[in-house]
């Protein structure tokens, strides 16, 4: 199997902000036994802001404006990544640095590159160590949390199992933190809105995840074809027991039936969409029901300044996405075209404002 092991910032970091070499140690020493027993494993972690914040702190006089932390995260990052590499050299492994930035995922060709380097370093008997190059990412464009970017690398790789590793035992019937009643959600077979409705905020003041966002991930992972595991970093051979399908273990989600191809997939998860288009009732089962290109006679609003060639989400009149795809005309011209019909459009354009080839129905 491929498996995807996240870890987040708060299963480690130790309370003064360090890098928590026991955890990241429990890590490895796993990472290694799926090693032995024919799996590939990558790794993407959390944690190199808050390093930074430890090793800056006692010289005092730092603040925390996006600029000072993404300076942080550079003093931050090889710390975190030398716990790393001496852990997973304990077990006879070796580390690979990977710092992903989102343009590695939007554009097609550094995609195909970026798929490309980690199948060498696997090749190589190598475990990536993958966290997002939060040194010089633009806040405007960026993955957001390390659950999403897992989710990214799981669909790059095609992988079998996506386990987010975090410091509950999973999903959750209710916020622990105001509901001690809470238990442990089992079991997802698909993710709905009332599910959306149970994931609450950030765990810690330095972690921009949470269990929101992990289903968010999940929900990616899953229509990659990926099986997905929510469970506790601190659980004993949490990963084995993850990928066996061991029942317990954390929250599983199973994968869609319906796997989307490579290039739709791209368009579905990987590429940050750049404006909106509002379709009414019939347009949307054209393009659900029957499978048909969105065309200008179906819009009812274009929010966004797109371009052509740009994502963009496609959404009913309830303003919920249910689409995303590729848009064939920019937003100025979409919004000239509004409700018209093919004969009243000009022929030196495309007549569709989103082709069903670059089209995918989520």
């Amino acid at each position: 199997m491929i498996v995807i092991a996240k870890i987040g910032t708060s299963s480690v970091t130790a309370a003064n902000g360090s890098v928590d070499t026991a955890a990241v140690g429990k890590l490895c020493s796993e990472v290694a036994g799926l090693r032995r027993d024919g799996h590939t494993v990558v790794v993407v972690t959390s944690g190199a802001v808050t390093a930074g914040v430890a090793a800056i702190a006692p010289l005092g006089g730092y603040r925390t404006d996006p600029m000072t932390l993404q300076a942080l995260s550079a003093i931050g990052q090889p710390r975190l990544m030398r716990v790393y590499e001496d852990a997973l050299a304990a077990e006879g492994l070796l580390a690979g640095q990977v710092l992903l930035a989102p343009l590695d995922f939007a554009h097609r060709q550094r995609y195909l590159h970026a798929r490309d380097t980690f199948t060498r370093l696997l090749e190589l008997g190598v475990v990536p160590v993958v966290n997002e190059n939060d040194a010089i990412a633009d806040d405007e464009i960026r993955f957001g949390d390390n659950d999403r970017l897992a989710a990214l690398v799981a669909h790059l790789l095609r992988a079998d199992i996506l386990v987010l590793l975090t410091d509950t035992a999973g999903l959750l019937s209710a916020d622990p933190r105001h509901n001690a009643e809470a238990t442990l959600i089992e079991e997802v077979a698909e993710i709905d809105h009332e599910l959306e409705q149970v994931a609450g905020g950030a765990a810690s003041p330095m972690s921009r995840g949470g269990m929101s966002s992990k289903l968010a991930a999940a929900k990616m992972a899953v229509w990659s074809g990926s099986r997905v595991v929510i469970a506790s970093a601190r659980r004993p051979a949490v990963l084995a027991d993850a990928v066996a399908g061991q029942q317990g273990v954390g929250t599983i989600f199973l994968p869609q039936r319906r796997a989307l191809g490579a290039r739709k997939l791209w368009i579905a998860f990987a590429l940050r969409p750049a404006g909106r288009i509002v379709v009414d009732d019939g347009a949307r089962r054209a393009v659900v029901e029957r499978g048909k290109s969105l065309l200008p006679a179906g819009v009812v609003a274009v929010e966004g300044a797109f371009e052509a060639d740009d994502a963009v989400e496609i959404v009913g009149a309830d303003h919920v996405m249910f689409a995303k795809g590729i848009a064939r005309l920019g937003a100025a011209r979409a919004t000239e075209w509004v409700g018209l019909h093919t004969g009243e459009l000009s022929d030196d354009l495309p007549h569709e404002v989103v082709h069903r080839d670059d089209l995918v129905v989520l």
